[in-house]
């Protein structure tokens, strides 16, 4: 990867777990940094069961079967509408089709076991 190491995508609670992440996504997620020509920070990546379910514990807005756990799912820093737009846009043109918009972040994935063509708020 250009752009990225793999212990930018661990979950909190399991160090190297980045290393599961699937590796077309990283490639897309990569490519999209590039075109977007703005630093992708990324706040969550591969995710063990175990923190999954600390997070919904938590309150946030988490799936049962979250692409997060497959290693197929990023969600990426963004606070300002421009930093959304670049990337969201960057996102799309590289192929993604999976996307959901909150205040301070992008998630993106690409679990080809989901609905495609959707964007969504949190």
């Amino acid at each position: 990867m250009k752009w990225f190491n793999y212990s930018e995508f661990d979950s909190p609670d399991a160090p190297g777990s980045g290393n599961l992440m699937e590796q077309d996504f990283l490639e897309m997620l990569d490519e999209a940094r590039t075109v977007a020509g703005i630093p992708f920070i990324i706040t969550s990546g591969f995710r063990t069961q175990d923190h999954h379910d600390e997070l919904t514990r938590q309150g946030y807005k988490t799936a049962k079967n979250s692409a997060h756990l497959k290693g197929c799912a990023a969600d990426i820093l963004a606070t300002t509408s421009r930093d959304r737009f670049l990337i969201v846009t960057a996102l799309l043109e590289v192929g993604f089709d999976r996307i959901g918009i909150g205040d301070t972040f992008i998630h993106v994935d690409n679990d080809w076991e989901k609905n495609c063509a959707l964007i969504w708020l949190y």
